[in-house]
């Protein structure tokens, strides 16, 4: 068989390119690893400092109802509720539609 012209250099490139695809697989897997790596770390962090404020927040809530038991213990007590004045004394009956009207000349308002 023969060879043909600059089939050497094909071979050479070929190898070149074969190398460079596996160095950029395997440098694409490596970020990958990577981003899931810090997306893991991340979440973490995210879960710790949720449950810190959880716990704070149960702790600062735990002192205000205490002190708002000393508070209500230390206060007077409240004076009993005056009753209310019986509805509709101060209401005047409703008046009929000639009374109205008479009102209405009677202060200078035309129809």
């Amino acid at each position: 068989m023969r060879e043909q012209p600059g089939a050497g250099v094909l071979d050479d490139e070929e190898t070149r390119l074969a190398e460079n695809s596996k160095k950029d697989d395997a440098q694409a897997q490596f970020a990958k690893t990577q981003k899931a790596e810090d997306g893991r770390r991340a979440m973490a962090e995210y879960e710790a400092a949720a449950i810190a404020v959880r716990a704070k927040t149960e702790r600062l809530r735990a002192l205000r109802l205490a002190r708002d038991a000393e508070v209500a213990k230390k206060a007077p007590a409240k004076p009993a509720a005056r009753k209310k004045a019986a509805k509709g004394s101060a209401k005047t009956a409703p008046g009929k539609l000639a009374d109205w009207l008479d009102d209405q000349e009677k202060g200078g308002r035309r129809s």
